[in-house]
């Protein structure tokens, strides 16, 4: 039996990233709003913020749920999440994506599925139907 989730979170960290590119606000958006493209998510929104005197911490929300990030370029490492729900998303193609641009000689991760639907309490397979993610027309996004 195939178990079913709602979603696939991948927790990422990278080590010895370029620290030029981790300091900047305006890249780190950039490549997360790609990464989220080429993983084939919808993007609805992203915002992201420069700490001084080192650091990024940013969010690009997708319809499929979001992608997170916090870097320390002073020591060339980011934190990343990918949180995707749906089988329309790829969340590794992202990770693949970013881990290059970043520059990254190092990288762990580990995927976690989220939202186990034979748990859920109030989950009738009978009555529910196919397990869906968004609705199937097509979504208003935002190009960056």
């Amino acid at each position: 039996m195939k178990l079913e989730t709602l979603g696939r979170h991948i927790l990422i960290e990278f080590y010895n990233c370029n620290e030029e590119t981790l300091a900047s606000p305006e890249l780190i958006e950039k490549y997360m709003n790609k990464a989220a493209k080429i993983a084939n998510a919808t993007i609805v929104n992203s915002v992201f913020h420069h700490f001084n005197p080192y650091g990024v911490s940013g969010a690009v929300i997708i319809s499929e749920s979001h992608l997170a990030i916090h870097t320390w370029p002073e020591y060339g490492y980011a934190a990343v999440d990918v949180f995707t729900c749906g089988d329309k998303i790829n969340p590794w193609t992202a990770f693949d994506f970013l881990e290059g641009v970043f520059g990254a000689d190092r990288s762990e991760s580990m995927e976690i599925p989220r939202g186990m639907v034979e748990k859920i309490r109030k989950f009738h397979p009978e009555e529910l139907g196919k397990v869906t993610f968004k609705p199937e027309e097509d979504q208003e996004t935002i190009n960056y």
